[in-house]
């Protein structure tokens, strides 16, 4: 049986993720801040910010999925929030690569995710594909540098890959449990001009590209995780409202309300572009889950 090590294993992707890898036979590692959860033997105790991690975790994996980091949309980016942001992205990836390198371990590949926001945050008609350079601004940046860290496990018999993921959808958090309620109030409303485009992935796509990457040996770099239709965000909002019975009728939220209540990080919120997934689907990759109906009504019916 091989294992598999994640980093941010709790969280809305880990925990689906894991569940999935069980399902097909793994054995699964993870890393918490605290002590060993319910006495549970496959996890181990780690604090990025004392530059420890137990290094019988590492030890016991063959492969390891790099998903922590401090949520991006979560806070208003204080020069504090940006620090978190960077620090549990970049500087964990690097501890974990002083670890491997410290246990002689040969890990069989690491896998991090990344974002859609590599490609900076506007909205063109330009679609984005993993040959092109990453954004200047604050998103950009930190997708980067997060990515350089990663490439720092490319050695002879380790893989990397680099999941740029676009929104995901779930129905049990993220994005979507934000945007519902308002839709179900009959009040859900596009922001700002509406316009900007969404790149998104339904969870199990997301999943299932996660599990290629670990068990389709050619696979190696950046790899787009974005649907093939490409939405906006008004598209989106008539889409609920559509597949929730409600009504769509409400003025769109203004631009400059965002920008008072969550300053920069409005940008994220504002500007989308297209990202193209055509890499992974030449790769073999069949999405579940192409078009945005058809996700919302697996999600909420």
């Amino acid at each position: 049986m091989e294992s598999i090590l994640i980093t941010g294993g709790s969280g809305l992707i880990g925990s689906h993720l894991s569940r999935k890898l069980k399902e097909k036979g793994y054995d699964i590692v993870l890393l918490s801040r605290t002590s060993r959860v319910n006495g549970n033997k496959n996890t181990y105790l780690w604090n990025p910010a004392n530059n420890f991690i137990d290094p019988e975790a590492v030890c016991r994996a063959d492969y390891i999925i790099h998903l922590a980091g401090a949520g991006i949309g979560d806070k208003r980016w204080t020069r504090k929030r940006r620090k978190e942001i960077f620090e549990s992205r970049v500087n964990t990836a690097e501890l974990i690569h002083k670890t491997v390198l410290d246990s002689g371990k040969n890990i069989k590949a690491f896998i991090t995710i990344s974002g859609s926001g590599y490609y900076g945050t506007l909205t063109s008609e330009r679609i984005f594909n993993e040959t092109d350079p990453p954004g200047a601004d604050f998103l950009g940046k930190i997708c980067m540098f997060w990515e350089q860290a990663t490439d720092k496990f490319s050695e002879p018999g380790t893989r990397v890959v680099k999941i740029r993921t676009g929104i995901v959808l779930s129905g049990s958090g993220g994005v979507l449990s934000r945007i519902i309620p308002p839709v179900r109030y009959g009040i859900g409303s596009p922001i700002g001009t509406g316009n900007q485009y969404m790149p998104w992935i339904h969870i199990d796509d997301l999943c299932n590209i996660f599990i290629k990457a670990i068990e389709d040996q050619d696979l190696s770099g950046a790899y787009n995780a974005a649907a093939p239709e490409h939405i906006t965000n008004r598209d989106l909002m008539k889409s609920l409202s559509k597949v929730l019975g409600k009504p769509y009728w409400f003025p769109a939220i203004p631009s400059f309300i965002m920008k008072m209540i969550f300053g920069e990080m409005s940008g994220i919120l504002l500007e989308g572009s297209r990202v193209s997934c055509d890499k992974i689907r030449a790769a073999g990759f069949i999405f579940k889950f192409p078009e945005l109906n058809t996700a919302l009504r697996d999600l909420l019916q």
